[in-house]
């Protein structure tokens, strides 16, 4: 495993900050950070990268902006993409293997899909034409207080609350709510999928187990952008992400495959299936 700590404990602790230290991050740390995500960007079979970025500017104008939703913060994490790829599921499952690598590092993080100046990101990191940038992420140290507005912005989010099993998981039809005694060891990695972060805390993803398969379907929120990027696709990654790295760590064999699932809904698009070994 690729982290020094339980994946699942990570995933339980972590939680976006707003408001950070300007305490500068140990270079050690951040070249741990930044060999990870180079052996990523070696692996991965779409057109993405990941890069580490820091503001040094000193002029406000030139500051790598945020529109006031992040304090405190130098570092950021970035996420790169070329406009012709449209793989926002891997995409989504990369960054979040990124986000929980730092959570792993004892730094703090908080998912950014539309509130920060993508002009001056663009700028300081010197982009190709074809690229562009869908996510990026402060990392750093949380202040001790955050401030009101990060409170209110929780809160209005609903940052704390996650659906309930019954309006997520299912058994062999989308009108049979999953029931998590039967599932043994398999009930973690899918409370992992529950807890996990999603844009404007939607949580998009909706999952059929069908004997040893879990499929995992996207359930779109109407009137939800997808512009340039599809956000709830990237939410399906971490997904994804969550799913398969609990399910290792609680040594729980499987693979992913795509399939033509024959229970689809109208509201729902299929999206992969996990299919237990």
């Amino acid at each position: 495993m690729e982290f020094q700590k339980s994946v699942i404990e990570l995933i339980k602790i972590r939680k976006s900050s707003r408001t950070y230290d300007e305490i500068k991050i140990k270079k050690s740390t951040e070249d741990k950070l930044i060999n990870y995500m180079e052996t990523l960007n070696n692996t991965t079979k779409i057109g993405a990268r990941f890069v580490v970025t820091n503001d040094n500017s000193k002029e406000e104008e030139q500051k790598l902006g945020t529109y006031g939703v992040i304090k405190g913060a130098k570092t950021f994490i970035v996420g790169i993409m070329d406009k012709k790829e449209e793989n926002a599921v891997e995409f989504g499952y990369l960054f979040e293997k990124i986000i929980l690598f730092a959570t792993d590092l004892g730094l703090q993080t908080c998912w950014m899909g539309g509130t920060f100046n993508k002009s001056q990101f663009r700028k300081t990191l010197n982009l190709a034409e074809n690229e562009f940038i869908p996510i990026v992420s402060p990392i750093g140290i949380r202040k001790e207080k955050p401030r009101v507005f990060e409170s209110t912005m929780r809160l209005a989010a609903g940052a704390n609350k996650r659906k309930d099993w019954s309006e997520l998981f299912f058994e062999e039809s989308a009108s049979n709510s999953l029931n998590k005694e039967h599932l043994g060891d398999y009930a973690v990695p899918l409370e992992m999928v529950r807890i996990g972060p999603s844009a404007s805390n939607k949580q998009p993803w909706r999952i059929i187990k069908n004997g040893n398969q879990f499929q995992f379907f996207l359930c779109k929120t109407i009137g939800y952008g997808v512009m340039e990027y599809d956000i709830q696709r990237n939410d399906m990654g971490i997904a994804k992400c969550h799913f398969e790295l609990s399910a290792i760590e609680k040594g729980l064999n499987g693979r992913w495959i795509v399939e033509n699932p024959t229970n689809t809904f109208n509201e729902w698009e299929y999206i992969f299936t996990w299919l237990a070994e």
